[in-house]
């Protein structure tokens, strides 16, 4: 062997134990102890397996996460379709006889089209705007939820006052205030590292905050929009690394509390009485109505579906088919597979975002990647609350399933929170080459 040929293999040796250690650690990641060496200086909840995940797991440097933006648009696409499936007869109830067949799913692929373009906007805006811009979105936010309870702006809906009409769609307050408390509570975490143990200097003001935003969201009354509020902010309260036992302190007062806004008030507690029997003479007709239709069709549905387009309880049967009960429709066209498969596709969506986030937090980018995991929690938890009320196992409450119901705001801010995980993960990215944001 010359000398030139053995210089050369020596060079290459080194690389291809670089390589093979990374794809070892890559599946051991509670090994990697190189990688660990800085665990301890970052000042959030993450494990070492987490972190030696983070770390460790092979990504393209260039670009963003395409798999997690091709995921998002065919769920996208599956919902527009049963959009127009759940809403084409609607038009034959007296109450929606002055709209077209085409009227909701033309609105909704507007609603997509218009969130498209503001997440392409909200992409090219850096993180470290979006942290600096985090307080003023708040107080927007709040601004709004006080200005739709106003009777001449608000628009009243089934009895609540949610939404602001806008012509081309009817904007809900309650979804920009879940985007603005999530940034606001990571912004808020980064401010407050250094005292995040103290609980009346950095748990209190937070607690202030919800409860703003609790009051004004319970006067519209939107409840379900609250408890995600609160599952965003203290998950990134602990995710920052709040003290645990305060923490399920807090957890601990807050169930408290939802519990006795529901003893508290007659209709909630008839809805829970109502989900508990929903076959009763008493609640089949009156608060078990709906929950009892959605179980009607996926009975129907059975294993693979009864062919799409062709439900039977969409036929004005089951209240509230191309929003908060879509899945239902879901399952007596596409069956138990159909049900399924999206239920796999929101847990691959939530783990991937959640990964964005621990590999954010892994690069000392704390605010990136504590918004990151909010954002995973709001999909994750709004999906999870969804598909339990459609399947009878959680009360019914008016919750929207994450990019597929019907409903401008919802998809607007569900595409902008995910332009801005895409946004993160190409700051990674970046970072990984060696370029800073």
């Amino acid at each position: 062997m010359s000398k030139r040929k053995a210089s050369t293999v020596k060079a290459a040796t080194p690389g291809r134990w670089a390589a093979l250690r990374a794809r070892l650690f890559g599946w051991l990641p509670a090994l990697g102890g190189a990688d660990l060496a800085g665990a301890g200086d970052i000042p959030v909840r993450l494990s070492s397996r987490s972190y030696g995940r983070a770390r460790g797991v092979s990504v393209g440097v260039t670009g963003f996460d395409q798999p997690l933006m091709w995921v998002v648009f065919a769920i996208m696409a599956w919902g527009l379709v049963m959009v127009y499936s759940a809403s084409i007869a609607l038009p034959d109830n007296p109450r929606f006889a002055a709209y077209t067949h085409t009227h909701f799913v033309v609105r909704h692929a507007m609603s997509m089209v218009i969130g498209v373009v503001a997440a392409l906007l909200a992409f090219q805006v850096p993180v470290k705007t979006w942290e600096r811009l985090a307080p003023y979105l708040f107080a927007i936010a709040l601004v709004l939820m006080v200005v739709v309870l106003i009777p001449v702006i608000g628009k009243g809906v089934n009895g609540a006052r949610r939404w602001i009409s806008l012509g081309i769609m009817n904007f809900q307050p309650s979804e920009l205030g879940k985007l603005s408390v999530l940034l606001y509570a990571a912004s808020y975490m980064v401010r407050k590292m250094e005292i995040k143990e103290n609980f009346w200097q950095a748990v209190l003001p937070m607690a202030v905050a919800l409860g703003v935003v609790g009051t004004l969201l319970l006067a519209q009354p939107d409840m379900g929009a609250f408890m995600v509020i609160v599952v965003i902010a203290m998950g990134i309260l602990f995710l920052g690394g709040v003290n645990a036992r305060m923490f399920f302190l807090i957890a601990a007062v807050v169930v408290a509390a939802f519990a006795m806004m529901i003893m508290a008030s007659e209709w909630r507690r008839e809805r829970i009485f109502a989900y508990l029997d929903p076959w009763s003479e008493e609640h089949a007709l009156g608060k078990g109505y709906q929950l009892s239709h959605a179980l009607i069709a996926f009975g129907r549905g059975e294993i693979f579906g009864v062919g799409l387009g062709g439900s039977v309880e969409k036929l004005n049967w089951l209240p509230e088919a191309h929003t908060d009960f879509l899945l239902a429709v879901i399952g007596e066209e596409f069956g138990l597979a159909g049900v399924v498969t999206l239920i796999g596709l929101f847990l691959w969506l939530t783990r991937r975002v959640m990964h964005i986030g621990r590999q954010a937090i892994a690069l000392d980018q704390v605010f990136a990647g504590l918004v990151a995991q909010g954002v995973g929690l709001w999909f994750g938890f709004q999906a999870f609350i969804n598909i339990g009320v459609n399947l009878g196992a959680l009360p019914t409450k008016g919750l929207t399933l994450p990019f597929m119901s019907y409903g401008g705001s919802a998809i607007l801010l569900n595409l902008v929170a995910l332009a801005i995980v895409l946004r993160v993960d190409y700051e990674n990215r970046e970072m990984m080459r060696g370029v800073r944001s």
